[in-house]
Formats: C-alpha cells, structure tokens, sequence
C-alpha cells in the first residue's frame, strides 16, 4: 500500500501561485505513474488528471486547463512530485489529490489510480 501525503494548499489571489507536493514516505515513487486531480466545491472530481507524470521515463500530461500554467517537476532524490501552479484563476480553486500506480494510462484517468492521498485544498480569491 502505497501512502500518498499532500501539501501546499492554501489561499491565493488571483494571478498568482502556489506549489503543491506530493511524497510517499517509505515508498519510492521511482516507476511510478504520479497524477494530480481535483475536485472543485459542489462539484465531482474529474474524471482524468489536471497533469501527470510517468516517473520511468518522465513523460508528462497536462489537461487543456493547465497547459502553459502548470508544471509536474519530479524530483527523485526526495521522492516528490510537485504541481507548480502559475497564473492561478478562481476556477483552479478545487481540493487537489495526488495519486499514483504502476504503469501509463493516455491521460491518466482517475480509474487507473490506486492510491490516493487525502488532497490539500486550494482558494483563489481577491
């Protein structure tokens, strides 16, 4: 069972930025396939990653919303993926959750996703 613990939520004004991270202690994340998902307020979570990464070979994908705004760095020395987030928009507000697996799916879709952490949650207000 692989353990997944969030941090970097919080509130911030529109425009700006936050880091998320995401660390597995006691699980190396090396092979892993590392998405982020989010679940705005009265929403359903959606469906497939705002981003994710494939730790084996480091290829990466970003959902429509986040391309050119957010970037997935993984560092493997401290066994954490993060979600820097630029140009942050009050539709980014949401409670966003790391999870991983083994292997790749195209876009990576929350049903390809075992583990889960418990999401760290994001304001984007003035």
């Amino acid at each position: 069972e692989v353990q997944l613990v969030e941090s970097g939520g919080g509130l911030v004004q529109p425009g700006g930025f936050l880091r998320l991270s995401c660390v597995a202690p006691g699980d190396p994340l090396e092979d892993y396939t590392i998405g982020w998902f989010r679940q705005a307020p009265g929403k359903e979570r959606e469906e497939v990653s705002i981003s994710c990464i494939d730790s084996s070979d480091g290829r990466t994908y970003y959902a429509d919303s986040a391309k050119g705004r957010f970037t997935i760095p993984y560092d493997n020395a401290k066994n954490t993926v993060y979600l820097q987030m630029n140009s942050l928009k009050p539709e980014d507000a949401a409670v966003y959750y790391c999870a991983a697996d083994l292997g790749y799916d195209n876009h990576c879709p929350y049903y390809s996703m075992g583990y889960w952490g418990k999401g760290t949650l994001i304001k984007v207000s003035s």
